[in-house]
């Protein structure tokens, strides 16, 4: 058995049993003294007052658990949709998942969601079949619903173990399948049961079998059985005697407004008082660790040092962010999520409210949950943010109520549109009032969906120093840019800088800012610009009886579909439509088919607006009159600085 600590994280769809699961196994390992449960309100992982009166687990909290000389950390993770971002940041750090899944239900839309995400992140999982003491459950349907639809690899491992800790005939055949090597010690029946314990423990950390058990949670049916196969087919090899590395996955932050940066050690040590560095901004960060904690539940455990394979909180890191690597991690990729917000709304607050207390709150809230991005819309005065669903702006508006005392609302969810360009242009600024100077050409290029803004240079040093270079970079990413059609966010546009300018003596740290700002919105008053909107992927499943109506409802959306995988008695469909049409649909569908179809939405990125004028109308955006951007450029002449606009700026540059 693996001495390292071991991270399981427990997923479902929501109402599967999850977090009753979670606190049967905590009170099997004596951790807990009585069981909690969601309906009661008591439960142990859900210790947020949020939680408890809605009955659904909204945070990724973790408790610790020992059983049998080996350390677990168990994370539960959310299970409705509108949570989705803290449940994927917390993937990050799993060594194994439990998925659970409803004997009556069987696999819904967001399990499906689940299991893609383990399955990219390669999260070796187990899967529990809850609820088999209800009425019209069936474990072996769901079993075999979990082959066809996740996985053909999935197997059985209820009864498969003996006591003795060896592996029944039907599983060591089921292992045998999937191996040639083991296929062959299969057929000569000359290997001991440590052997096949060792094999399908290896085939489940490689991710090439996923074992399946059933019971209760409810009930406490099967799950110290489970207990007992999670002990001896997980094992991690954590290496404590390497430079610390450690990975970012959760930020909080205490009572008393302290930021606490939630972490797991993936090799090494750490010890208070040590120095631990990261990047921020492009730049190496190193600060001083003032406080290591272990967080069980609620409670926070001060220690003096953790190794690999832990999971703790850090007090003393000021700017690392989740999904970010730490100590000798730092240099790793910050991680992309998918489960992305494709909705927008606008935070509400009474005018005895100072705008900037309120906007601060939202800033520590954006650092929990950076999926909010959280902005603030200086022309307009608004603070705006983005949001997965109306549940959550509803567990939002009791969270800022509870931790700052702001009684505030949102308006309604509006769709998250951006822009891009699908032409080829050249974008020039000048910026030269009295007394400053800088000039930016850039290259503007349509880029592929999904790149954000990419920036490259094309300017040679010795014209522009790398330095100044380095500052344009900065200022592109620094905030938003607007695009002409609706001044929403541009994006999938790719920058490089073709020339630039400066003066030893009049150029100042903002004027390249404003050179590039309007180089940029000089280049986009040229191009085509382009509206985009987010599109779901999505798959439907339902009795063959309504594939007519779904397929129309499908098109009246303005949504594409392959063609509908069908049996005797059920339909599969899969496709692409915009979240504008869809975002209700699945309320409809379980309407029209006595819920008994299935839907699963995913976001599948952004792509050409299916009704562009209607909604450039609709925004009625000026872009002439937007404060934050302008197109034009300053020159100066005789003493003063005067305006060019944008269409006659070109026949003035320096650089040109």
């Amino acid at each position: 058995m693996s001495t390292s600590p071991i991270t399981i994280g427990m997923f479902a769809h929501v109402d599967a049993g999850k977090t009753t699961l979670a606190e049967q196994l905590l009170y099997h390992t004596n951790s807990i003294r009585e069981r909690g449960r969601v309906d009661h309100k008591d439960a142990y992982l859900d210790s947020h007052d949020i939680e408890r009166a809605r009955g659904i687990t909204v945070f990724a909290d973790q408790a610790v658990m020992s059983y049998q000389g080996t350390t677990y950390y168990l994370i539960d993770t959310p299970g409705h949709v509108d949570f989705s971002p803290e449940m994927e940041r917390a993937i990050q750090v799993m060594d194994y998942a439990v998925l659970v899944v409803s004997a009556v239900e069987g696999v819904q839309g967001h399990t499906e969601t689940v299991w893609q995400l383990l399955h990219k992140h390669r999260i070796p999982t187990f899967f529990f079949i809850n609820k088999i003491d209800r009425v019209g459950a069936d474990a072996d349907r769901v079993l075999e619903e979990i082959r066809q639809t996740l996985t053909p690899d999935a197997c059985s491992i209820t009864g498969c173990l003996t006591d003795q800790g060896g592996v029944g005939e039907a599983l060591r055949e089921h292992i045998a399948e999937r191996d040639e090597q083991l296929l062959e010690m299969f057929l000569s029946g000359e290997v001991s049961d440590a052997y096949w314990l060792d094999a399908l423990e290896q085939m489940i950390r490689g991710s090439r079998i996923f074992p399946c058990a059933s019971g209760s949670a409810l009930q406490d049916t099967g799950v110290l059985d489970f207990l007992v196969q999670l002990h001896k087919l997980t094992a991690t090899n954590y290496d404590k005697r390497a430079p610390f590395g450690g990975l970012v996955y959760k930020i909080r932050h205490d009572l008393s407004g302290v930021r606490m940066t939630y972490m797991k050690a993936r090799s090494g040590t750490l010890k208070v008082r040590e120095e631990l560095y990261y990047s921020s901004g492009g730049e190496r960060i190193c600060e001083k660790i003032s406080r290591l904690l272990l967080v069980n539940g609620s409670k926070l455990q001060p220690v003096d040092q953790v190794s690999a394979g832990d999971l703790f909180a850090v007090v003393g890191l000021t700017g690392a962010e989740a999904g970010q690597g730490t100590g000798a991690d730092s240099d790793s990729d910050k991680i992309a999520y998918e489960m992305v917000p494709t909705l927008t709304s606008k935070v509400i607050f009474p005018e005895s409210l100072h705008v900037k207390d309120v906007l601060k709150a939202f800033r520590t809230l954006d650092a929990e949950d950076p999926s909010l991005n959280v902005i603030w819309e200086e022309g307009l005065q608004e603070i705006h943010i983005h949001v997965m669903g109306l549940i959550q702006l509803e567990v939002l508006q009791q969270l800022v109520q509870d931790r700052f005392q702001f009684d505030v609302s949102f308006g309604s969810p509006e769709i998250m549109y951006k822009e891009t360009i699908a032409s080829t242009v050249r974008g020039y600024g000048h910026f030269e009032p009295l007394k400053h100077y800088a000039e930016v050409h850039l290259l503007l290029e349509p880029g592929e969906r999904g790149i954000g803004i990419a920036f490259a240079s094309d300017c040679h040093v010795n014209e522009l120093s790398l330095g100044n270079q380095n500052v344009i970079r900065t200022h592109l990413y620094e905030r938003d840019h607007h695009g002409l059609l609706t001044g929403m966010p541009l994006t999938d546009i790719r920058v490089t800088l073709l020339r630039g300018a400066g003066h030893n003596e009049h150029t100042h740290g903002g004027d390249f800012r404003e050179a590039t700002f309007r180089a940029l919105r000089q280049g986009l008053e040229k191009a085509d610009n382009v509206l985009l909107e987010p599109y779901y992927e999505f798959k439907i499943k339902s009795e063959i009886d309504h594939l007519g109506k779904i397929l129309s409802d499908i098109q009246r959306a303005s949504g594409r579909f392959d063609p509908p995988q069908t049996t005797a008695s059920h339909a599969t469909v899969t496709g692409r439509v915009p979240v504008a049409t869809f975002m209700d649909y699945s309320a409809e569908l379980a309407a029209f088919t006595h819920g008994r179809g299935s839907i699963q939405l995913i976001f599948g990125g952004y792509d050409r607006c299916h009704n562009e004028h209607e909604v450039i109308e609709r925004k009625a955006y000026r872009k002439d009159a937007d404060p934050m951007y302008t197109s034009s450029s300053i020159f100066c002449a005789k003493g003063h600085g005067y305006i060019v606009p944008w269409d006659e700026a070109e026949a003035k540059m320096h650089l040109l």
